[in-house]
């Protein structure tokens, strides 16, 4: 199926590894300019050879920058001032009892989950609206619906962010531009990986999954973690030509792990 962005420039954010950088493999396949951006050049870099060994003729290049930085933003947009696709995909979580988190915690989730995408969005969605075509999805999670007891601060940013999609792309009514999240379910990311062995007490990543879905994600219809590769074919369906009567939507990519049927 031919998705019709060939040659539009797209940004996503955080997309060295993981669900980002799934997004832009995915992109690149279908042969969207793809910008990949990390903390650090050396991520960069070797995010871009991987995505070149997996998509030879991919047209990419790469921004070394923290985009939860205001400064880092206004450096990435004199870079690149006009992107026709712009994934919201950066941000952070880690378990931490409700007491313990700090103000600084909270302001450190918020500024890096919501406000990246907030400056990013302030940035590109004027110049879209002006070309009649752009495409904004912000990368949620099913945890901004079923709030993780164990990382509330994560789960509030993640609502906040269907929040702003929603109110975005009130803002783009009549037009070409799109605004919808994506929500995953429990993927299995390099950061996932890392937060399951934390919390398996010594077992098996096999055995910690059987015991995650069946405790702390009982409701999960798949019963696995997802793959980066499948949040990506739902993301990258949205930045489509094709997806013009999708907006202001959240779409669930979760495996079935939100029990609502709406």
């Amino acid at each position: 199926m031919d998705l019709k962005i060939a040659n539009k420039l797209a940004f996503v954010s955080g997309s060295t590894k993981g669900i980002g950088h799934a997004i832009a493999v995915a992109l690149a396949r279908e042969g969207a300019r793809v910008i990949v951006n990390g903390r650090s050049q050396s991520s960069v870099d070797a995010a871009l050879d991987k995505l070149r060994q997996l998509v030879p003729n991919a047209q990419a290049e790469g921004f070394a920058g923290d985009v939860s930085d205001a400064a880092q933003v206004d450096a990435l947009v004199q870079r690149f001032p006009d992107v026709d696709i712009l994934v919201n995909n950066m941000g952070i979580f880690e378990p931490k009892p409700f007491e313990e988190i700090s103000d600084d915690d909270w302001l450190r989730f918020f500024n890096a989950n919501v406000m990246s995408g907030v400056r990013l969005s302030r940035a590109y969605l004027p110049k879209m609206k002006a070309k009649n075509w752009g495409r904004v999805v912000f990368i949620s999670s099913e945890s901004g619906i079923q709030i993780p007891v164990e990382m509330i601060h994560y789960g509030l940013t993640k609502t906040a962010q269907l929040s702003l999609s929603r109110g975005l792309a009130e803002t783009c009514a009549g037009t070409g531009v799109t605004v919808n999240a994506v929500l995953p379910g429990p993927t299995r990311s390099e950061g996932v990986t890392e937060f399951v062995d934390k919390l398996s007490g010594g077992k098996s990543f096999e055995e910690a999954e059987k015991s995650f879905f069946a405790e702390a994600r009982p409701s999960s219809l798949l019963k696995r973690f997802i793959l980066p590769e499948e949040i990506a074919n739902m993301v990258v369906y949205v930045c489509s030509e094709l997806s013009s009567a999708t907006n202001g939507a959240a779409l669930r990519a979760d495996g079935g792990v939100v029990r609502a049927a709406f």
